[in-house]
């Protein structure tokens, strides 16, 4: 994915996005259009992580937060997402040896951790899952996509980025408009600080749940340690920040864009830089799916999780879905 236009952040003093307004209404009225279409309903609880910008808002983060807290019930989730990245066509049940150009990394990810379905038709992965014997479904992403009715719609927001500019594509970085997307949402989940007033934009009848994002446990190996850093995310500076919160000396950063494709000799490259600084490359584990095999262990992976300011709020929501009788 090519990063995204500049302007999609802060839209002052440009003239694009107020040209771009046309195609953006397009857009927007072609995503209502769609998103009206009435879905399949699962007999079991569907939690959708959504958001209305494109690019990374932590969805994959509290997707593996929502299924590790169903695993810790003993409740059966599986994992539904598109696939993004991938060439696999209709639906698929991921292998976690899949290679990543057939299923794409965020499915690997969670493929890691709970069976997961890709496919763009969200409702013909939900009837594989449940035939594989799923009692929840969590989708990654998905709050756009009709084909499959939401018991739980969880509006992803990062409170770094917020809504960017707050247009529509191609004019800004939104899916939809605000309004329509926290619309049909039960709560919003705010990853970080509210650090562009989103809190403001959205309607006052929807709870907003509070959570930040923290290294893993892997990190107190990297604590004082200088590291060269590296990242193909919607976000790299703020696995850096992290990084450096953390205690970890970043002697080099180089971000690529989100779900880059690394090349070996790209890699190799990155390892020639690290050995002449003396230090361990570093990076994130969505990166690590794309490292050819024979080369990961050259890399130290760092991951992350959430921490939510209360946990009983996120328990609180999955207890009240509607389970099915033991």
């Amino acid at each position: 994915m090519p990063r995204a236009p500049g302007f999609w952040r802060h839209s002052g003093g440009v003239l694009l996005p107020a040209l771009l307004s046309p195609l953006a209404a397009i857009a927007a009225a072609s995503t209502a259009r769609r998103v009206a279409q009435p879905g399949w309903r699962a007999p079991v609880p569907v939690i959708c992580c959504g958001n209305v910008t494109v690019g990374g808002a932590g969805k994959t983060t509290l997707a593996l937060d929502i299924a590790a807290r169903l695993a810790a019930r003993g409740i059966a989730a599986h994992m539904l997402l598109r696939g993004y990245g991938g060439s696999s066509r209709g639906v698929h049940r991921v292998d976690p040896k899949d290679p990543v150009r057939l299923v794409g990394d965020e499915a690997l990810l969670l493929a890691a951790v709970a069976p997961t379905w890709i496919g763009a038709d969200r409702a013909a992965s939900a009837r594989a899952a449940l035939a594989a014997g799923a009692q929840a479904l969590v989708m990654d992403d998905g709050l756009q996509n009709p084909t499959l009715q939401k018991t739980l719609s969880l509006l992803t927001i990062d409170g770094a980025f917020g809504f960017g500019n707050r247009r529509v594509m191609p004019a800004g970085p939104l899916r939809e408009p605000v309004a329509a997307g926290a619309a049909r949402c039960q709560v919003a989940v705010l990853i970080g600080p509210d650090q562009t007033g989103v809190l403001d934009l959205l309607p006052p009848v929807l709870p907003v749940l509070r959570a930040r994002l923290v290294p893993g446990p892997e990190i107190a190996a990297h604590a004082g340690r200088r590291v060269l850093a590296f990242a193909g995310i919607a976000s790299p500076e703020k696995f850096f920040t992290g990084l450096q919160q953390a205690g970890v000396v970043l002697a080099g950063r180089l971000p690529f864009p989100d779900h880059h494709p690394f090349a070996e000799p790209e890699l190799r490259e990155i390892i020639a830089k690290a050995r002449a600084l003396q230090v361990r490359p570093v990076t994130t584990p969505k990166d690590a799916t794309r490292i050819p095999s024979a080369l990961r262990a050259e890399f130290d992976i760092i991951g992350v999780t959430l921490k939510w300011e209360n946990p009983a709020e996120i328990e609180a929501l999955i207890t009240a879905l509607p389970w099915a009788a033991p």
